[in-house]
């Protein structure tokens, strides 16, 4: 036969299963712990001086600070950057301008050459063209070209005496 008897008069109930018959129980001990848990959390903080919200704070304004530093120099750089970078152009404007005055005066020299080439060219042909005519002209007659180079010679010299005698008379 078996008997009927409360639970909580039986002698194989354990601790465990006295308390899940009384949820209050359990919600009023998890309370007490929740409660005990923020207390300490909270007398700790206030003994140690320091909360973790502060120092994210503070890391927040450092990073800040640290940001703006950053963005202040990369300013700065970019800065020296284009003034390297203008006065690099203006360099370049100077050194493509010296480039063609160079060009300029080169072409010039040139022409200058070309021409003074070719005025060398026409003395060389006019020299050679005496040269063969006078050759010419020695090989054919020497006595009266000497005759005809000595009246030339004379006539000045004759002439350059009545004009001293005019003058000083």
């Amino acid at each position: 036969m078996i008997e009927l008897a409360p639970r909580h008069y039986h002698p194989d109930t354990t601790t465990i299963s006295r308390f899940s018959g009384q949820p209050v129980l359990i919600g009023a001990a998890a309370l007490v712990i929740i409660v005990l848990g923020i207390g300490s959390i909270a007398l700790w903080r206030a003994y140690t001086g320091t909360s973790p919200e502060l120092d994210r704070l503070a890391a927040a304004r450092q990073l800040q600070a640290r940001t703006v530093q950053a963005s202040e120099q990369l300013v700065e750089k970019t800065k020296g950057l284009e003034a390297t970078q203008q006065e690099s152009i203006d360099q370049l404007q100077v050194v493509q301008d010296q480039l063609l005055t160079v060009r300029r005066l080169l072409a010039a020299q040139q022409t200058d050459a070309k021409k003074l080439s070719e005025q060398v060219g026409t003395l060389t042909e006019s020299i050679d063209g005496l040269r063969q005519s006078f050759a010419s002209a020695r090989s054919s007659d020497p006595a009266p070209a000497a005759r005809r180079w000595a009246r030339v010679r004379s006539q000045p010299v004759r002439s350059a005496h009545r004009k001293r005698g005019k003058s000083q008379g």
